[in-house]
């Protein structure tokens, strides 16, 4: 999830009564307000709506799993490695820091494997945008989803600066839903909105656009998290995040790169702080706590490497970010191999570490 810490100019209208309406957008800010707003961007349907003005840090999300729970989903991916490919070694998909030396030759099964390859070779997903909206406020375009699209294939294809992860993303559809209780309430209603609205399976991405809040830019479940509850399975995101959005510094739409990393398998790069695992990824130096703003050389962790304030699994402002590693585009591959594949993986993570509840503790946004 990914969180705002700065409140909004809105936001302070509504404390003291001068706007009426919900204010949340990414729970697990710091509550600061910023020195300078900035005006909201000429998108028809913002206006001074909570969070159309600037923010000093982004928010927390719901994915903030911390050292435990970073361990559980880990462990859940390599024993569905195991159990289906007969190797729970990553760097056979991956290049991991977590502890992949597991190998059972008796079970390994190299058609089994070889066809996760061609399977992970190159992702395309198709996505289902479910447009929820208050009247004109968050009736957003056909337009704009489709420049999300373009904002996510360019993200994970390396073009902003990072590596090429291999996935791409299609527009399979969209739909609008005029209920302004869900608008405004994306976190309270979510299992009335998901349950009533997500059409696919487990390969498909369902991504709702609201008005999320606050302190909250969105949220994503984990593809660890499907067999409880494959209708809770997707992605919210702010409408106003979306490219030439009105939420600066959080309008380049990488609130919904961030969030669909989650869902693809990756975790925060300052997960766990310091202590190994981290984010299981080899490729992206331990950060102690998230990157606000865009720092410049910092290292917050004794490990080898400066924090990586520019990855989109970062919190840095949208125009610090650029990309991601080739150690994260291997876990995403893996993490579609053992859970969104046809196969997918028969192990659950214990909810009370690692499951949608823990993470909704903190916040599941960006």
């Amino acid at each position: 999830m990914r969180r705002i810490a700065g409140a909004s100019l809105c936001a302070l209208l509504v404390t003291v009564g001068a706007v009426s309406g919900s204010v949340s957008d990414r729970g697990g800010g710091r509550d600061r307000v910023r020195d300078r707003v900035h005006a909201a961007s000429a998108v028809p349907d913002d206006g001074c709506v909570p969070g159309s003005a600037a923010r000093a840090a982004r928010p927390h999300d719901r994915a903030d799993l911390g050292h435990d729970g970073a361990v559980a989903l880990l462990a859940d991916l390599h024993q569905t490695l195991l159990d289906r490919f007969g190797t729970s070694d990553i760097a056979r998909f991956e290049a991991s820091r977590f502890d992949a030396s597991r190998f059972d030759a008796s079970r390994f099964d190299a058609s089994r494997l070889d066809g996760a390859r061609r399977i992970a070779r190159r992702l395309v997903v198709p996505v289902r945008f479910h447009v929820v909206h208050s009247g004109r406020y968050g009736r957003l375009s056909k337009k704009a989803l489709r420049r999300q699209i373009a904002t996510l294939n360019a993200a994970y294809s390396g073009r902003k600066g990072g590596a090429d992860t291999r996935v791409r993303f299609r527009l399979s559809g969209y739909d609008r839903t005029n209920k302004p209780s869900w608008f405004y309430h994306p976190q309270h209603y979510e299992h009335a909105m998901k349950r009533r609205l997500r059409k696919g399976g487990r390969g498909t991405l369902n991504v709702y656009t609201a008005s999320v809040g606050a302190e909250v830019l969105g949220f994503s479940t984990f593809p660890q998290w499907y067999r409880r509850d494959p209708r809770m399975d997707g992605v919210v995101v702010d409408y106003r995040s979306l490219p030439r959005g009105s939420y600066a510094p959080f309008n380049h739409g990488y609130t919904g790169v961030h969030e669909i990393g989650h869902w693809l398998g990756l975790m925060h790069t300052f997960e766990g702080g310091c202590t190994p695992p981290g984010d299981g990824v080899a490729d992206t130096p331990y950060e102690a706590v998230p990157a606000e703003g865009c720092p410049r050389h910092r290292d917050t962790c004794p490990q080898r490497g400066r924090d990586p304030v520019h990855n989109f699994m970062d919190y840095a402002h949208d125009s610090c970010m650029r990309g991601f590693t080739a150690g994260q585009g291997r876990l995403i591959r893996a993490s579609w191999a053992a859970y969104r594949s046809r196969r997918h993986g028969r192990h659950r993570v214990d909810p009370g570490t690692a499951g949608p509840g823990a993470a909704r503790s903190v916040g599941g946004a960006r």
